[in-house]
């Protein structure tokens, strides 16, 4: 059974910024856009990049290996490197787009708090 844990206070994160978590002995990375928190797995599945040192555009994550983006909202992919070509069209076949992991996220009182 999932289970809701704390992983913050809502003061912890200004807007528009995140930080690497751990939750259910999981590295996650957690995002806060105006008023919304959003937390996601902390690593890239292009190819592993640390995402909590990509950049955060609204909702728009950007891995700094490839530069691979994610909405954040859904962890749909937007780009899945910065390639071109016949390069891009290689990679899409080595290693085929996958969405980036979410997880829910409520708040209660001062507390954030991550479904695991």
């Amino acid at each position: 059974m999932r289970e809701f844990i704390q992983v913050a206070a809502i003061t912890d994160l200004k807007n528009g910024s995140m930080k690497k978590i751990r939750a259910g002995g999981q590295d996650l990375l957690l995002a806060r856009v105006g008023d919304r928190y959003y937390c996601m797995d902390a690593f890239c599945p292009h190819l592993g990049g640390d995402l909590s040192e990509g950049t955060l555009a609204g909702t728009i994550l950007t891995c700094p290996l490839h530069h691979s983006q994610f909405d954040i909202s859904d962890g749909h992919v937007l780009r899945w490197t910065d390639l071109a070509g016949i390069v891009l069209a290689a990679a899409k076949n080595q290693r085929p787009p996958r969405p980036l992991g979410t997880y829910p996220v409520k708040i209660e009182g001062k507390a954030v708090l991550v479904e695991k």
